[in-house]
């Protein structure tokens, strides 16, 4: 195969399971080591991101007790982060696209590093909510280019194999290791360093990226879509606040049905703007295509799936057996060091055999056997070694092979000039789905809490129970929601592997 070859791909085929080239190649990849640095500063870059979701959170009551805010403004310093995140993210890949990788990925770096220190630094709640508002922002410009600065990177299969595999690691881990981490700041610092610590994280990246990125000019066939811009911020954002409101105020409130209903609308009059405009800011041939579509969904439906493992299962641990932040951030690591090797193994040896379409779906069967082993056996005293070890194993077992495949596919043969946006849709869909799983698992566990305290009173074990069947609830929906998942994944994903072919034009379908 030519160098030119390995370049750039175009799938051409979305039901065929092929990967065409392009054969106008940009520029030809850095080779040798220097590509596993690059990887080094992307998983770092990510990580920033991810841990934020919820090293933080560990961090709230503390940062709540020392500047004196209320329980209802305590969520908008999670709300500020996701609406400026969620919202900018696909403006954030096309940026991307047009100013080029490298730039976005050191000024967003920079800036998240600079809004965590303001953030760490804040007097009150509004300078903690205004700069973790700042935070989302610059991760919105950040975690696209890092991931198309990936997706340029490696083009051979074996190699794009094993670095997307090891980035879906950090992607799926992220959040489990922000555990540990958040309850070590905390405990041992102080809240103010789940902040800082990104500053320390940025200085490596940006170091890094200024050494070993290669810039590369503006492409002129890249614009910025001012209506469809305009259209999808309003949109998400509308679509994020609206799932916050369902966590705070319940699914029935004005506020929540208005926003949800203005987001619906406004996504759906930004697709019929996208169809027609000249220079879309989101192309169709990005999400039409069935590998990359199918991985979009995958990606999605598994943030909504997890969410419940990470939040109940941390709840249950601290809350019913008495674990202190650090122990409980510690009874997770089972499931990151699972979630890594699975990861690596189903990208790097499975994908290339078998395909996104078969993997994709059996990670998701296999977590959602690991959330019936919790929901079936779950109760006040349950063993750890017994049933919740096992269980997480099995959870990071799955979690690994969907994240691992589904990052690869999400991305692959994307065009150069469309790597930036199919990267932010990679993490809208997560955003997004995060953001579904919190309002609907939340609403279902304070549903099923408050039924069983109605029948069974308010003693203290009648509370401490009532709590367990609130978790066991939601595990089962869990179990549903990645049982379905499975299904819907197999059927829109295209069947065969993802290889190099020479010869073949790009359709303009894909």
């Amino acid at each position: 195969m030519s160098q030119k070859a390995e370049v750039t791909s175009a799938l051409s085929r979305g039901d065929a399971g092929v990967a065409s080239l392009d054969p106008s190649a940009v520029r030809a990849p850095i080779e040798g080591a220097g590509r596993w640095w690059i990887l080094g500063v992307v998983c770092l870059a990510q990580l920033m991101v991810v841990l934020d979701a919820t090293v933080v959170n560990i961090a709230l009551p503390s940062a709540q007790h020392d500047l004196g805010f209320s329980n209802a403004e305590r969520q908008w310093i999670v709300t500020a982060y996701s609406l400026s995140f969620g919202g900018l993210l696909l403006l954030g890949g096309r940026l991307s696209d047009l100013v080029g990788r490298k730039r976005m990925l050191i000024f967003g770096i920079v800036g998240f590093g600079a809004a965590s220190a303001f953030a760490g630094a804040a007097t009150g709640f509004a300078m903690l909510s205004v700069g973790r508002a700042v935070q989302g922002a610059f991760a919105a410009m950040l975690a696209p280019a890092a991931l198309s600065t990936l997706t340029v990177t490696f083009t051979e299969p074996a190699d794009r194999g094993k670095a997307f595999g090891i980035y879906g690691a950090v992607a799926g881990a992220g959040g489990a290791f922000g555990l540990l981490l958040g309850g070590l700041l905390t405990e041992y610092l102080s809240w103010r360093w789940t902040l800082y610590i990104n500053v320390a994280l940025a200085f490596v990246a940006v170091t890094a990226a200024l050494r070993l990125l290669r810039g590369h000019p503006r492409d002129s066939t890249v614009h910025l879509d001012l209506p469809g811009t305009l259209l999808e911020v309003a949109g998400l954002v509308s679509i994020v606040y609206g799932l916050s409101e369902a966590v705070t105020k319940g699914w029935g409130a004005p506020l929540t049905i208005g926003l949800l209903v203005a987001g619906a609308v406004l996504l759906a009059i930004f697709i019929v703007v996208e169809v027609r405009v000249r220079r879309p800011l989101l192309p169709m041939r990005i999400v039409l295509n069935r590998f990359r579509g199918g991985a979009f969904l995958a990606v999605g439906l598994s943030a909504t799936g997890t969410f419940g493992v990470f939040l109940f299962l941390t709840y249950y641990l601290e809350l019913n057996r008495g674990y202190s932040p650090v122990t409980t951030g510690l009874a997770f690591l089972p499931l990151i060091a699972a979630l890594i090797v699975s990861s690596t193994i189903s990208s790097e040896f499975l994908m290339p055999r078998v395909g996104p379409r078969i993997l994709i779906p059996v990670g998701m069967v296999i977590a959602a056997s690991g959330l019936a082993l919790l929901a079936e056996e779950l109760g006040a005293l349950t063993s750890y070694p017994g049933v919740i070890l096992p269980a997480l194993l099995l959870i990071g077992l799955g979690l690994g092979m969907v994240f691992g495949c589904a990052l690869n596919t999400a991305t692959y043969g994307a065009a150069p000039v469309d790597a930036g946006v199919a990267s932010a849709l990679v993490n809208t869909n997560q955003q997004v789905g995060g953001s579904i799983g919190a309002a609907l698992l939340n609403t279902i566990a304070v549903s099923a809490f408050n039924s069983y305290v109605l029948v069974h009173g308010h003693s203290v074990p009648a509370l401490l129970a009532g709590a367990v069947h609130g978790y066991v609830v939601t595990f089962w929906v869990a179990v549903a929601i990645f049982v379905g998942s499975a299904v819907v994944c197999a059927l829109v994903l295209a069947p065969g592997v993802l290889t190099f072919t020479t010869g073949d034009a790009p359709s303009a379908g894909v």
